[in-house]
């Protein structure tokens, strides 16, 4: 096998990929400052006990793990970074009141997550600590509905699921941790045979609750039919009049719900969304609300929020336009170089063309050009020498 073949599912990006790339992310990070979301940067690995403790084990599955050779410890190359920012919160910042943050990074995967992913993510997400209400959950909502107008996603659509309906149904039912994995996997496939099977020993309310779930999802017409027919179930009403109260206060885009829908990590404790957008083969976005994500920290407080992987979005919207670059001569004169240095002050991408290679292929596309007219150095436009702009 040649040297330079890279692992299955991990690529290179190249430069304009990469610009695109950098470019929305420099976009989605101002985005969650103007909500006040401070940035954080969380390492890239940690002892196993902290990175996974609590997270389930789909997290697990997803996660490298090595031996640190200074320690002999066992440490873990982040597959998520919510646990993390939910240890900064709890133990670096331990602040009382509301806390958001947010964060940019490579996380890496054992698998891709869906497909013709990569196993190399570059995962954006933001995160509101210290608030129990359906406000925190309505700004993760509308933040990374921001977010992705900020990448120019367009025809976006909000579907809304709870995790505590199928906690209710289960209130008292015995249920190991490989059996609830399973019945979340058969709820999220909409595999009524294997979940009537999983669930063949429940009492009868949780098992006819459970299959009925399977049938809900659709438009607002899904919450009237669930209060029917999980009327019985503790809990359920409540949940539902908090998703109807979030669908209402969404603005701009379709709003759906799927009940049965409980993908993702263990650590969801409450409302869930995903984001949909022509042209994607999985949710663009993934949050929700996430109380007990810092309980292994010592901190259990309200928590919400979202992440999405900045490289499949850029995957399904057209790439961006260069910015005008400027094509400079390269000289040794202190007059050229105090005007490309002027130029690169003002925000300009100026491009030496180094001697001999006037005929190569310009990959900035310059529309314009330095060059010394009476004297002084101006820019004008490569095909249109009457526009001129003077360089004083």
């Amino acid at each position: 096998m040649s040297a330079w073949v890279l692992p299955d599912h991990i690529a290179d990006v190249l430069p304009s990929e990469a610009r695109h790339i950098e470019e929305l992310r420099r976009g989605l990070l101002d985005t969650a400052r103007c909500y006040g979301y401070e940035l954080v940067m969380p390492p890239l690995l940690e002892h196993l006990e902290s990175l996974l403790t609590g997270t389930g084990e789909a997290l697990d599955l997803q996660t490298f793990k090595l031996v640190d050779q200074l320690s002999g410890r066992s440490l873990g190359l982040r597959a998520d970074t919510t646990p993390q920012v939910a240890r900064i919160d709890a133990h670096l910042l331990n602040r009382k009141g509301v806390t958001r943050l947010c964060y940019c990074g490579p996380v890496v995967h054992t698998r891709p997550d869906r497909p013709h992913a990569t196993r190399e993510p570059l995962q954006f997400g933001a995160e509101i600590y210290g608030h129990a209400g359906l406000e925190a959950d309505l700004e993760a909502v509308q933040l990374s509905l921001d977010c992705l107008r900020v990448a120019n996603v367009q025809d976006t659509s909000v579907d809304l699921a709870d995790v505590r309906i199928v906690r209710s149904l289960l209130a008292g039912v015995p249920v190991d941790a490989p059996l609830l994995q399973s019945i979340h996997t058969a709820l999220a496939n909409k595999d009524a045979s294997e979940l009537a099977f999983l669930s063949r020993d429940f009492p009868v309310a949780s098992r006819e609750g459970l299959l009925a779930l399977l049938q809900m999802y659709g438009d607002e017409e899904v919450l009237v039919e669930a209060e029917k027919a999980l009327q019985r179930t503790p809990g359920v009403r409540e949940v539902l009049l908090n998703l109807k109260w979030l669908a209402s206060r969404v603005q701009g885009v379709r709003v759906s719900f799927d009940l049965a829908d409980l993908r993702g990590y263990a650590y969801y404790s409450g409302m869930r969304f995903a984001i949909y957008a022509p042209g994607a083969s999985d949710a663009l976005v993934r949050g929700g609300r996430y109380d007990e994500v810092g309980a292994v920290f010592g901190r259990n407080r309200p928590a919400a929020g979202f992440s999405l992987d900045i490289k499949q979005v850029v995957s399904v919207v057209s790439p961006r336009l260069l910015k005008a670059a400027i094509r400079a001569p390269w000289g040794d004169s202190e007059d050229v170089h105090a005007a490309i240095a002027a130029l690169r002050s003002c925000g300009e991408t100026v491009v030496c063309v180094l001697p001999g290679h006037e005929s190569e292929v310009d990959e900035f596309h310059c529309d314009r050009e330095l060059v010394p007219v009476s004297g002084q150095w101006i820019v004008q436009a490569i095909e249109a020498t009457d526009n001129e702009l003077g360089l004083r």
